[in-house]
């Protein structure tokens, strides 16, 4: 049976497109969940490259105002809807709830986009995994279908997606090479990679040859640049621009573009290895949820090392 306890509820929201000046903390409403459906007391919340795309209104699918932006979260389950079997209250939960919605003190999604919290990770650690993660992971094993031996070049090695990234295929025996800044150089050969090119001290086509698959974190020119280092057969996953066919056909490479779904079963599997010591998480700042302006300040740079995470509650 669901529960009905109406909660005060505060959260980040825009109802205008631009600077981080348009996002404002204000009272909202916190849901009761559905059929299917938690709420959950978020305790931190997730920043990504893409909620900034959301409040600056770049995107292709426009985000309807006003929004919260924000996907993922980790807090504890406050109430379940009807025909939840796999949640109880007070559990620790992690998950990607969706392009938006995460800035908020409370949460309402699908109980099948969340997982478990890994035990060993705190909610601020929790919450800087289900995006990222899961991102990786679909390039790596679902579209990519890594294998070990291969070759792998890691754009952005250094950003949240790309750390990940770095260490499963390690993980599942890849060569990985990775491109970051001098600043981030050793950072990456930490998490993992055989080889790490500063992409400002030489252009990574010059230095990175006969690569299997690429993962693209950054698009635009790094992109064009990528074919150049595939091997005929090899293939380029892109979380950014869509690649260009005849691009792709010329240098005999196949080419994907990731559409990350929400999996509570992909990150159960992820907690595991977390769990397990194989996976590390990096937050590299914390900012309160009222001061997510200043996260937004940050992660529009494009040069963060890990994640930012909110913190929304204790």
């Amino acid at each position: 049976m669901a529960v009905t306890t109406h909660l005060a509820s505060y959260a980040v929201r825009l109802h205008e497109h631009g600077g981080v000046d348009v996002l404002r903390y204000e009272a909202v409403d916190c849901g009761e969940p559905s059929a299917g459906e938690v709420r959950v007391r978020v305790v931190a919340a997730g920043v990504n490259p893409i909620d900034a795309a959301i409040r600056q209104g770049v995107l292709k699918r426009p985000v309807p105002l006003p929004a919260i932006p924000g996907g993922d979260v980790s807090g504890f389950v406050d109430a379940v809807g009807p025909g939840v079997t796999d949640f109880s209250v007070g559990d620790p939960v992690y998950g990607v709830i969706g392009r938006t919605g995460a800035y908020a003190q409370y949460v309402v999604a699908p109980a099948a986009v969340f997982a478990p919290k890994p035990a060993t990770l705190d909610h601020v650690h929790a919450a800087a995994v289900p995006l990222a993660a899961l991102t990786a992971w679909q390039m790596l094993f679902e579209l990519a279908q890594l294998r070990a031996g291969q070759r792998v070049l890691v754009h952005a090695a250094a950003g949240g997606v790309g750390g990940f990234a770095v260490q499963m295929a390690k993980q599942v025996g890849a060569t990985v090479v990775g491109t970051a800044g001098e600043e981030n150089v050793c950072y990456v050969r930490e998490l993992g990679a055989d080889h790490v090119i500063d992409y400002r001290a030489s252009p990574f086509e010059d230095v990175a040859c006969d690569i299997d698959l690429v993962l693209d974190l950054v698009g635009g020119e790094t992109q064009h640049r990528s074919w150049a280092v595939l091997k005929r057969g090899g293939m380029l996953v892109t979380a950014c621009d869509q690649p260009i066919a005849e691009r792709a056909h010329a240098a005999g490479a196949r080419a994907l573009r990731v559409s990350v779904r929400p999996d509570g079963g992909q990150l159960s599997e992820i907690g595991k290895v977390i769990d397990a010591g194989r996976l590390r998480v990096h937050v590299s700042e914390t900012f309160p949820l009222a001061e997510a302006a200043r996260a937004h300040a940050c992660i529009q740079t494009r040069h963060t090392r890990g994640k930012l995470v909110l913190r929304v509650s204790d």
